[in-house]
């Protein structure tokens, strides 16, 4: 199959009428209305921006990673804490599923809005519902998916918001005031921030699915499960745990309608040990290419274990594989 262009069009997206931004705008007022009990601290930024911190300067938790994780998701997702992880010695894990899967997984809850700051050295990747907004990314021209709203948020894995000034470009650029923008941050090692990359389980199986060229709109359901990576102030060691608990632990069950031949192929091609730099803990791959992401093959970040089912043959297809002595190895 051909890799979609930029020009490309995802029929049926461009109908998809439902604000992200507007779904999840209840859902950070709950947060914001229980900041307290959670842990988290909210305030204003110079240019009126709104931050809610879920791990950097405070404790923040587990239940603040998992609401965290479901705006980011933009409302169109459902996480769960549960103890269905598959392995004996981490059983706590992040089960997370969707109904409509590309829009919540692809134009909301992946990291695709590169943004910087030259005078302050700020730089990070932004993920939620704001990027609908925005719509900076090339993405959302094969998506054909458009969200207009009056407020937005946006999700930053890292231990700082963006400084005003790129709050308010941010601003801008989601045609929203500055004062309806919403900033989410969690360091990779928080608690929080642990419990958010955990969700994304989904997620990187369905950017995969994009970049082999599957047919994005015959994607129908979605649900996955990734173990609970144990925190860490080490930033490396965060990263590669968290990580290492999808690449060597994450299961996900795909929904398609198309083909049998469609669908097996895509389960072979889907796990993480279809990649070329399968089975070495993530921190050692990272360290081996001096910190450069680019060098890492993009097919490794994809779940362990796949199953796809055709809901127009009933038949369902397995592939990939656990590998719970790599997981110990990163989490101990």
């Amino acid at each position: 199959m051909a890799i979609p262009t930029a020009t490309t069009k995802m029929p049926g997206f461009s109908d998809f009428k439902l604000s992200l931004n507007k779904k999840t705008a209840p859902l950070v007022e709950q947060l914001v209305e229980h900041a307290d009990a959670l842990r988290c601290h909210v305030s204003r930024g110079d240019a009126g921006e709104r931050l809610i911190d879920l791990g950097s300067s405070v404790e923040g938790g587990l239940e603040a990673g998992r609401k965290l994780s479901e705006i980011c998701m933009g409302g169109l997702g459902q996480v769960a804490i549960t103890n269905t992880s598959g392995l004996d010695n981490w059983p706590w894990a992040v089960a997370v599923s969707s109904s409509n899967p590309v829009i919540s997984c692809l134009a909301s809850q992946y990291g695709g809005w590169t943004m910087s700051d030259d005078a302050t050295g700020f730089f990070a990747l932004g993920s939620g519902p704001a990027r609908a907004l925005s719509r900076k990314e090339e993405l959302f021209e094969e998506l054909g998916y458009v969200d207009t709203h009056t407020s937005g948020a946006l999700v930053i894995e890292g231990d700082k918001a963006p400084p005003s000034s790129l709050a308010q470009r941010v601003a801008e650029d989601c045609h929203i005031k500055p004062e309806n923008l919403t900033i989410l941050f969690a360091p990779t090692g928080s608690l929080a921030g642990t419990v958010q990359i955990g969700a994304r389980v989904l997620e990187v199986a369905l950017h995969k699915a994009h970049a082999l060229g599957f047919p994005l709109e015959h994607i129908v359901d979605g649900t996955g499960v990734a173990p609970l990576a144990p925190p860490t102030p080490d930033f490396i060691q965060a990263m590669g745990r968290t990580n290492d608990g999808i690449i060597f632990a994450g299961r996900v069950q795909i929904f398609v309608r198309d083909t049998d031949a469609a669908a097996q192929k895509l389960a072979e091609q889907l796990p993480s040990s279809a990649s070329k730099d399968f089975g070495r803990p993530f921190a050692e791959i990272f360290s081996a290419v001096d910190g450069d992401f680019y060098k890492i093959d993009p097919m490794l970040f994809s779940p362990a274990k796949v199953t796809v089912s055709n809901l127009d043959s009933g038949k369902s297809f397995h592939a990939g594989k656990t590998a719970p002595d790599l997981v110990d190895a990163s989490f101990r």
